[in-house]
């Protein structure tokens, strides 16, 4: 199974996520954007996994979560992977981020224990579209920057989720494989 570790976004912010998404619509590039019952914020994706790799995973997870209580965080400004120049993914920015920077290296350790890639630097961000060409790039890139200090609004992080990902021709399909409480 196609499987990665996420957040989920509250549902009452989600509205005013695809408004954003569709303030920068109006500028007509080519932009997939994620659709809204999708939006989430990947804290690791696994790739392939076996269903023992999932159940390893559970199982880690399971053991770690007491070390972690429910924090709040600010979904707020755009911003772009890797740079303006080069436009790959659209995202909202996290303020108040530090616990959930924490939490995602303190699970690294043991992903990559389990023998996954160590993440590099992890920047919480919630993905709100995928560029996929160049054209209109000006005005997108003038509508993102109309954007940047957007606010969305706060919510607090209850509960991470395994997601397992099937690839359909009209995009990724997601399922809960495991919730975990904070």
């Amino acid at each position: 199974m196609r499987a990665f570790l996420a957040v989920d976004v509250d549902e009452v912010l989600v509205d005013k996520i695809t408004e954003v998404q569709k303030q920068l619509a109006e500028a007509e590039a080519q932009v997939k954007f994620v659709e809204p019952e999708n939006l989430h914020f990947t804290f690791k994706f696994f790739g392939d996994i076996s269903r023992e790799k999932a159940d390893e995973i559970i199982g880690m997870i399971e053991g770690k979560m007491k070390e972690y209580e429910p924090f709040e965080i600010s979904i707020k400004n755009t911003g772009v992977f890797p740079h303006m120049g080069y436009m790959r993914v659209i995202w909202l920015g996290v303020e108040d981020a530090e616990p959930f920077s924490q939490m995602q290296m303190g699970f690294d350790e043991d992903f990559v224990k389990m023998g996954f890639k160590k993440e590099r630097s992890y920047i919480p961000h919630l993905t709100i579209g995928r560029v996929k060409g160049a054209h209109n790039k000006d005005a997108l890139v003038a509508a993102i920057n109309e954007l940047e200090d957007v606010e969305i609004g706060k919510m607090i992080v209850k509960k991470i989720v395994l997601k397992q990902s099937e690839l359909t021709p009209v995009g990724p399909v997601y399922t809960d494989v495991k919730e975990f409480k904070l």
